[in-house]
């Protein structure tokens, strides 16, 4: 079957997931919680089979933040801490929302605030391009989660 990239802003949400704590991992499930707290999604894999409940894994078919987030902390995804600490504390759903959904304009504000306080944003760039070529050498399979999103 084999894995639909998803938007590359996906990468972000991730770092922010696993900065903020918000990925409880098992031997063979995670859950992974929203960035507003409000809902948790069940990442689950058997061998190199992964599923998840969230939005994007269900209804789009790509791999979701909270597979990526996974993915990083079973290193089969690199992850850099220090950038990943850029993202703690970003709610994406009302960030999203405000751009309707438009990832790379909610990236594009968030990169904004950071180059302002005299973050390199090149390096961050860099970093997330790498993990992006990184998703599309994955040898992982996905199928659509039995369980349904979260309302």
């Amino acid at each position: 079957m084999g894995i639909k990239l998803p938007p590359i802003e996906k990468i972000h949400e991730a770092y922010s997931a696993i900065a903020d704590g918000r990925v409880a991992l098992t031997d063979t499930q995670a859950e992974v919680s929203s960035s507003d707290m409000t809902k948790k999604y069940l990442v689950k894999w058997n061998d190199e089979t992964y599923s998840s409940n969230d939005n994007a894994s269900y209804w789009k078919g790509y791999l979701g933040y909270p597979i990526i987030a996974v993915l990083m902390l079973q290193g089969k995804l690199s992850y850099d801490k220090e950038i990943a600490e850029h993202f703690k504390g970003i709610n994406w759903k009302k960030l999203n929302t405000a751009h309707k959904n438009n990832y790379s304009e909610a990236v594009k504000e968030i990169m904004e605030e950071l180059e302002k306080s005299g973050v390199d944003g090149n390096k961050i760039n860099k970093e997330i391009d790498k993990v992006y070529k990184e998703m599309e050498q994955l040898t992982i399979s996905t199928k659509r989660s039995s369980l349904r999103p979260p309302k």
